[in-house]
């Protein structure tokens, strides 16, 4: 049977419109009429962000929103290469199969440690990093890490997970013996999540670090809603 005598092409993009990235592409492969309406800017548009134009605009990749031929193209450039907003600051991704953003503090955005008038970190470039510098910290006796962001770049009715994503050097003295404290608070809201965790798994404790397959390790900070 001709699909496009029963559903008009229009109708078609319409449906897949309101099921997910994963399902038009499995549509795409159906037959010649399913991937013309599956694979339509119609459709791929609903899969991101409302504010993707200004979003994409005030990055550093600025041409995507003409280089890329369509909106399909655009999604999936998004899902597999971070783009960079705030200055270069913080990274925004999608979430290949939901479209959910994602999103990465980088540390000159997020480190603030000083100890008197000296600074106890360095800045080098790492190739494995997607940021130009990495914050590493120098021998001290106490350390904070603070970042932020606004919740307003976020994907609504979203769960959402924190990470402190990081690595060791050479010397990792002191992970082994003393937890970190982690804190996590959404403004609006009265109290903050607060956790004691070690960062260096041969501490022999609980431990929920995780090798992140890219040569850094994550660890949950907390999980809320968007």
């Amino acid at each position: 049977m001709d699909m496009s005598v029963v559903l008009p092409e229009e109708c078609l993009s319409q449906i897949t419109s309101l099921t997910s990235p994963r399902d038009a592409c499995r549509l795409s492969a159906v037959s010649p009429f399913f991937k013309s309406a599956a694979d339509s800017d119609a459709v791929w548009e609903t899969f991101l962000p409302s504010d993707y134009e200004g979003i994409i605009s005030n990055s550093a990749s600025s041409s995507l929103l003409s280089t890329c031929s369509s909106k399909k193209e655009l999604y999936f450039h998004l899902s597999h290469k971070p783009i960079f907003i705030n200055s270069g600051n913080m990274s925004f991704a999608l979430e290949k199969e939901s479209g959910k953003v994602c999103c990465m503090v980088g540390a000159k955005a997020g480190i603030s440690v000083t100890w008197g008038s000296k600074s106890y970190w360095t800045w080098p470039s790492l190739p494995e990093s997607r940021f130009p510098e990495v914050a590493e910290l120098k021998p001290v006796c106490w350390f904070e890490v603070k970042g932020k962001i606004e919740t307003k770049l976020l994907s609504p009715e979203t769960t959402y997970a924190a990470y402190l994503v990081f690595k060791f050097a050479d010397s990792r003295n002191g992970f082994d013996t003393r937890p970190v404290e982690l804190c996590f608070y959404v403004g609006g809201m009265e109290a903050e999540e607060r956790s004691k965790v070690f960062l260096d798994a041969r501490a022999g404790a609980p431990n929920l670090s995780q090798d992140r397959g890219d040569g850094w390790m994550e660890i949950e900070i907390a999980v809320n809603m968007a």
